[in-house]
């Protein structure tokens, strides 16, 4: 508890961080809770963990939906206004506590969602070997963009993370989509395997990829073609309707003047 009341950034996860600084405010409302329910689903029926530690769970969200769902859940956070703000009968599987101090357990999974950006490059290789030490799966999201949020100290692409974890034989889960927590989510695993069939697994998915993109470009070229078509198409007429405008055809008009008014006599 020492070490964790001298860090630095403790003091800034506070009601103004919460109301402001978090896209819409992080409170407990239906939007929220949809959302870390809808996460809760997916790793119940993905991946199937009996215990699960959120790391860096700020109010708990996460942790109460899985107790929901049977799972024994757990989670720390830094903020004490988050903790304090967890629901009552779930208060005592979450603690103040830095991702960076050692866990006291082992878990089936750990979720850290959004957090390591707000560590330093140091603290957060601390965090990666501290979640490495004590499991062999991760779900994993941290924003590649966010720039402006003054807590952000170490905004990194996600080939950064997986870099990290790597080190520590850890790589992505190139099969499982974690896109339902963001874009940039990954799911990350404890590979035992050589290095040669990790390679063949990277190789299957890129290729996947490459030749997708590959048709997708094709595709996109042939739209762009047929616009293009359509659009001098467009220009043609509107030339032609140019040309074929009152004035330019002034005699024809009279002519056909002449011919009502005939039309009309022999009617008579």
């Amino acid at each position: 508890m020492g070490k964790l009341a001298s860090h630095p950034w403790a003091k800034f996860y506070d009601a103004y961080y919460f109301a402001h600084c978090c896209g819409r405010p992080y409170e407990r409302s239906e939007e929220w809770l949809r959302f870390f329910g809808s996460i809760a689903d997916r790793i119940v029926r993905d991946i199937q963990p009996r215990t699960v530690l959120d790391a860096g769970c700020a109010m708990g969200f996460l942790v109460e939906a899985l107790r929901d769902r049977g799972v024994e859940a757990y989670g720390i956070d830094i903020s004490k206004y988050a903790i304090e703000r967890v629901r009552p009968d779930i208060r005592e599987y979450c603690w103040v506590a830095s991702v960076t101090e050692e866990l006291d357990r082992w878990y089936d999974l750990i979720v850290c969602i959004e957090v390591l950006e707000h560590l330093t490059a140091r603290e957060a290789e601390q965090a990666v070997a501290n979640f490495c030490n004590h499991t062999d799966d991760i779900l994993f999201s941290s924003t590649p963009f966010d720039y402006k949020e003054a807590t952000h100290l170490n905004v990194q692409p996600p080939e950064y993370w997986a870099e990290a974890f790597a080190r520590h034989g850890f790589f992505r889960d190139v099969d499982f989509d974690a896109s339902f927590i963001t874009p940039w989510a990954m799911r990350l695993r404890r590979c035992r395997e050589p290095m040669h069939r990790i390679v063949r697994h990277y190789e299957r998915r890129y290729w996947t990829l490459w030749q997708e993109n590959l048709e997708l470009r094709a595709l996109a070229l042939e739209l762009r073609e047929r616009v293009a078509a359509q659009e001098q198409e467009i220009h043609r007429l509107r030339s032609l309707e140019d040309q074929a405008s009152p004035r330019s055809n002034l005699g024809a008009c009279k002519v056909l003047r002449g011919i009502v008014r005939w039309l009309r006599g022999r009617g008579k």
